[in-house]
């Protein structure tokens, strides 16, 4: 073979380079992925700061008890104890909270629950600290708790604000209208730790004016300061909160009651300070998904189409409000899910009681509802003799249907779509009766089950949840894109918790501007707010945000080559980096076109506005909604009770793919979470007191739990009112996965399946 030949077969064997993935559409991988994966990201945890000092918190033993003293003189007294506080030592306001404020700093004349904190040390080393609050001698007077949230309206008051946070009652249509069939149940949803990926921890460092730096895993860094800049009795401007090492989050990622003591400190002593939560202390004093009780009664005709719904809602709030009544007018809101309901009767309550706070939770009150309707619907298509997806179908709304709230559901709502695709996709290959094959049962490799004893079960899941805040809250997000030598900046305070914004702003900038590099700034409070990062929040207003203000630089960029060649820059486009005419007379680069100037401009994003719900539970309460079906598969053990989800099928209406991979990612990892909620995961208390707080003794799903997950469809029918059209998509997997699998184990079993997590008596089947 001759040198030109090998030459030439080298040649075609070369592989042509990818072109790296640019603009929206397109599967830009996160900025921070391999840093992540490779174990280099700088975390909370990992902050440092010369001649810093370690705080420890000192926490109730006790659900309820009151306070008669607080000795900190043997703690002051240790060697290396630079300052032990309570709540003597609260400057400003001496209660914080998320969605309410009655939430003390420091316990002062009672405590509401186990893991309230009491005191708070800073040393010179973090054993000195721990001993050191281990030695404040706090004089208890143990009171009896209240723990069933359905003793909390008869019992004493827990709080000065009383026990009932919020009552809905929800008023729509006909009391008097009736079904030929009706159908009971009462539900049980157990307590959901948002488990994060890693425990609280961060750095204060004072200020020479007088004022105190926070550097934080926060995912609502304004909020968190005004909260903090009042409890110090410092003016906001005195508070900066550094955003850094956020770990991931599937809930409110930082307990603000771990933050404000870290401040504190900081204060008092002069010196940085670092706090780093242990796991246990993690579980004691962040927010859970509210434990809820629902009863419900279902009237349907012959035909099976919805008459009435009638319900009733608790939430366990826990010892203080946080955001339950948020998540009351979600789980009231939304008690019916997505189907067409002419009637419905719907009574919510959120109470106190002294069992560990609860707040908010990925698809917080939906999640729970969901569950309890869905177990419904089943028990009408079996009285009905139905199949359930057939009876499902019946009954779906869309598109200009009517909320029991009053509200006209206005954005796209394809959830017969949905169903029919996740109904239509194959069923999984049965497993085969071998021993080779003992893998697949629901015990696991070593499982102790027989193959006989194992039963499929196919079960399905109609979910739905709100996107952005709801009941007037005013959603707004400011972002400033910079454009420089070829190289874009954005500038938004939304907090990258994992839901993707950091890679989705760079995307939105490449999309407008045509410039590859762009670059997202870190967060701190020095930046406009952005809000919370919750409900999709950011996907919505912050990235609309980027939009607005990368379209306006880009109108500085063309207006003049517009100008120049007498023509509109809407006859101007920007693609791989050049710009040209419609009639290609103009091409240039958009780095000549720059000719070395600096561009920059600024701009907000605010939808359209909401109301309250009024006192009969109407009102136009959500700016948008988005929906999803779930079909899952399970094998069951009927005589050790054991599930194995062997397939989740998922069809999703999501406005618009913004980047393929990254939503696909969001839904597994959503309908992951939804696995834990339906099989393992209970923060489980005994009176108040929570039981084993680390992760040997709360269950989260492993590798080995998650089922395969099957993206059958996704819908992108654009919500008009959405900055392009997309919906939030990690919420609703985590509200519907669960009444599917609860689904599929009553298919599998006969058994009714009224509680979450599943417990393994309840697919018990005696006689089989």
């Amino acid at each position: 073979m001759s040198n030109e030949a090998a030459t030439a077969d080298l040649a075609e064997a070369a592989p042509v380079p990818e072109q790296l993935p640019h603009g929206l559409g397109a599967s830009l991988p996160s900025a921070d992925a391999r840093a992540k994966a490779e174990g280099t990201f700088p975390y909370a945890a990992d902050l440092w700061a010369e001649g810093l000092l370690w705080a420890a918190v000192l926490r109730s033993p006790h659900p309820h008890a009151r306070v008669l003293s607080i000795d900190t003189s043997h703690a002051r007294e240790m060697p290396g104890v630079r300052a032990v506080i309570t709540h003597e030592d609260v400057p400003g306001v001496p209660v914080h909270g998320r969605g309410k404020a009655d939430r003390p700093v420091f316990a002062s004349e009672v405590v509401r629950h186990h893991g309230e904190p009491i005191a708070a040390v800073a040393a010179d080393h973090p054993d000195t600290a721990r001993m050191a609050a281990a030695a404040v001698i706090v004089e208890y007077e143990v009171l009896d708790p209240v723990t069933d949230p359905e003793q909390a309206f008869e019992a004493e008051p827990l709080h000065p604000d009383g026990n009932l946070i919020r009552h809905i009652p929800l008023h729509h249509g006909d009391p008097a209208a009736s079904g030929d069939i009706v159908v009971e149940g009462l539900y049980r949803i157990g307590r959901q730790d948002p488990a994060p990926i890693g425990a609280e921890a961060g750095l204060a460092v004072p200020r020479p004016d007088g004022g105190v730096e926070l550097y934080l895993a926060s995912t609502d860094p304004h909020n968190d300061r005004d909260t903090a800049a009042a409890c110090y009795g410092l003016a906001p401007e005195q508070v900066k909160i550094v955003v850094t090492g956020v770990p991931g989050a599937t809930a409110d990622r930082e307990d603000q009651g771990f933050q404000l003591p870290l401040g504190l400190l900081a204060l008092r002593t002069g010196c940085p300070v670092k706090l780093a939560a242990t796991r246990e202390e993690s579980f004691l004093g962040h927010a859970h998904r509210h434990p809820t009780l629902l009863r419900y009664r279902h009237h349907a005709d012959a035909e099976g189409r919805l008459v009435k719904v009638e319900a009733q809602i608790l939430l366990d709030a826990g010892a203080y409000a946080d955001t339950s009544a948020d998540a009351l007018a979600a789980a009231v809101a939304f008690a019916c899910g997505p189907y067409v309901v002419p009637n419905a009767f719907i009574e919510g309550w959120a109470v106190r009681t002294n069992n560990p706070p609860s707040g908010h939770v990925r698809g917080e009150g939906a999640m729970q509802v969901c569950a309890a309707y869905e177990a419904q619907m089943d028990k009408l298509a079996k009285k009905l003799g139905t199949d359930p997806a057939e009876l499902r179908m019946r009954n779906v709304m869309s598109t200009g249907d009517v909320l029991p709230t009053g509200q006209t559901v206005t954005c796209p709502a394809p959830v017969a779509e949905l169903l029919q695709a996740v109904q239509d996709f194959p069923l999984p290959a049965l497993p085969k009766d071998t021993p080779e094959e003992d893998w697949l049962l629901p015990g696991g490799p070593e499982g102790a089950g027989e193959p006989g004893a194992v039963r499929r079960g196919v079960g399905y899941g109609l979910g739905m949840v709100h996107m952005l805040g709801a009941e007037g809250a005013d959603e707004v997000s400011t972002a400033t894109v910079k454009v420089q030598d070829g190289v874009a900046t954005v500038l938004c305070a939304a907090v990258e918790s994992g839901q993707g914004f950091a890679t989705l702003a760079r995307q939105i900038v490449q999309e407008t501007l045509g410039i590859d590099e762009v670059h997202v700034a870190p967060v701190d409070t020095d930046q406009p707010p952005a809000g919370a990062g919750s409900r999709g929040r950011h996907t919505w207003v912050s990235g609309g945000a980027v939009e607005r203000a990368a379209k306006m630089v880009r109108t500085q960029l063309l207006q003049p080559l517009a100008h120049k060649f007498g023509l509109s820059t809407e006859l101007l486009q920007i693609a791989d980096g050049k710009i040209t005419s419609y009639d290609g007379v103009l091409s240039t680069t958009v780095t000549e076109a720059m000719d070395g100037k600096e561009l920059w401009a600024t701009a907000q994003c605010r939808p359209h506005p909401t109301e309250p719900l009024d006192g009969a539970g109407q009102g136009d309460a959500f700016v948008g909604m988005a929906f999803c079906a779930i079909r899952a598969v399970v094998d069951v053990d009927i005589e050790l009770g054991l599930v194995r989800v062997v397939e989740l099928a998922v069809a999703q209406d999501v406005g618009r793919v913004l980047n393929p991979a990254q939503l696909a990612a969001r839904i597994e990892a959503g309908v992951t979470q939804g696995v834990g909620v339906a099989l393992t995961e209970n923060l489980r208390t005994a009176r108040g007191l929570i039981r084993h707080p680390d992760l040997t003794g709360y269950s989260l799903p492993t590798a080995l739990d998650a089922p395969d997950i099957r993206i059958v469809k996704l819908v992108e029918e654009r919500d008009v009112v959405a900055p392009f059209g997309a919906k939030a998509v990690s919420a609703v997997p985590v509200v519907t996965s669960p009444a599917a699998i609860a689904s599929a184990v009553r298919a599998a079993t006969g058994r009714p399946v009224n509680r979450l997590p599943i417990r393994p008596q309840a697919a018990v089947v005696t006689g089989a």
